[in-house]
């Protein structure tokens, strides 16, 4: 009589096993840095608040487990000590769990900005959305996209220039060729594409009824110097630091008539205004100027 061989079937539960612990790894992986996310947050939030900011929200939620980790803040506010604010029905911040670093915030509700002395303005669009890249730098990578975004002054405001545009961005990223401290120089774009102005506003008159394009980029030496932003703006310790803007350059088109502008270099003096040489050309001028 032949023997039976009988074969463990241990080997069969291995792989199992293995992407069981892993899984297991991952988990604690994500709880970990889900953890370290909401702890570095609400240590921001109370220097911000030391600060002279408001921030108020009406809850948090944490979800994307497994690969990503996603924070959603629901009726955020935040005013700023200058009165310059934001608040929303929601707001939802989201990491790749692999690359923490990187983070998309979108305003799925649109948004209402808030003016000193001037009121409160909706914002709605297509796509609200905002991307921080490289937090471990001195200065991250910045990108603010607005698509398609539209302009409301809520009642009692007053009005705001701009109806709506095709497209709203803004862009900042440390500065490649430091010319001060190294890594304290950012570069900024701004770009606003085909705005419309609204009814009888200026902008609508310097369109000739029709669209707006502007464009303006520039390097901000001594980024470090604009830390806070109190009730003389955002730039008031960067001006008094000697502030300064180097390649300056932008472009504005509204229907046949076109500007140019450049400027090598553009100092900030203790009282806030700019000195320099810039240099201006215009192409048909005189319909944007008649309005």
């Amino acid at each position: 009589m032949t023997d039976v061989v009988r074969h463990s079937r241990k080997g069969l539960f291995a792989p199992f096993i293995i992407v069981g612990l892993l899984l297991a790894a991952w988990t604690g992986w994500w709880f970990f840095l889900a953890r370290q996310v909401e702890q570095r947050l609400d240590a921001q939030m109370t220097v911000l608040r030391g600060q002279g900011w408001t921030i108020k929200d009406g809850g948090r939620s944490l979800g994307g487990w497994p690969f990503r980790v996603s924070l959603t803040y629901a009726h955020p506010s935040i005013l700023a000590p200058s009165g310059h604010g934001l608040a929303g029905p929601a707001l939802k911040a989201e990491a790749n769990a692999w690359d923490p670093v990187k983070w998309v915030v979108v305003a799925p509700d649109g948004l209402t900005l808030t003016r000193p002395g001037k009121g409160k303005v909706g914002l709605r669009g297509d796509a609200i959305r905002m991307s921080v890249h490289g937090l471990t730098q001195r200065w991250p990578n910045v990108a603010l996209e607005l698509v398609n975004p539209v302009f409301q002054p809520l009642p009692g405001a007053e009005p705001f220039p701009i109806a709506r545009a095709a497209r709203l961005e803004f862009y900042m990223r440390p500065h490649k060729a430091a010319t001060t401290t190294a890594a304290d120089d950012v570069d900024v774009l701004f770009r606003l594409i085909e705005a419309e102005g609204r009814t009888r506003g200026p902008v609508e008159g310097l369109a000739q009824d029709g669209k707006l394009t502007i464009q303006a980029e520039a390097v901000i030496e001594r980024a470090s110097t604009l830390t806070g932003m109190d009730a003389a703006g955002v730039f008031s310790h960067w001006t008094a630091a000697g502030g300064r803007f180097t390649r300056v350059r932008g472009e504005a088109q509204a229907g046949e008539s076109r500007a140019t502008l450049s400027s090598d270099l553009l100092v900030a003096g203790p009282d806030g205004r700019l000195t320099g040489d810039v240099s201006l050309k215009a192409v048909k001028p005189l319909p944007a100027i008649s309005g």
